[in-house]
């Protein structure tokens, strides 16, 4: 099934844990459950793409003068 301006979708039938699901709701501040999901399926898949990190390999990526020390907050 094609939206326009939408990336394909496919629809499925699936049992979800209703508390999970409640969670992700209010941790990502949407109403439908539909809008968990695909907000879970997201965050999923960002936060393991680190393809955008690797494409920096080789490329300098310090300022010179750089103080690590200096750019991390006080504890």
């Amino acid at each position: 099934m094609k939206h326009a301006g939408r990336a394909a979708a496919e629809r499925t039938n699936i049992v979800l844990d209703a508390r999970l699901v409640d969670r992700v709701k209010r941790l990502a501040r949407v109403k439908t459950t539909r809008e968990a999901v695909h907000a879970a399926l997201d965050h999923f898949v960002r936060s393991r793409d680190y393809s955008a990190v690797l494409a920096l390999r080789g490329t300098g990526g310090v300022a010179p003068g750089y103080d690590p020390k200096a750019a991390s907050p006080r504890r």
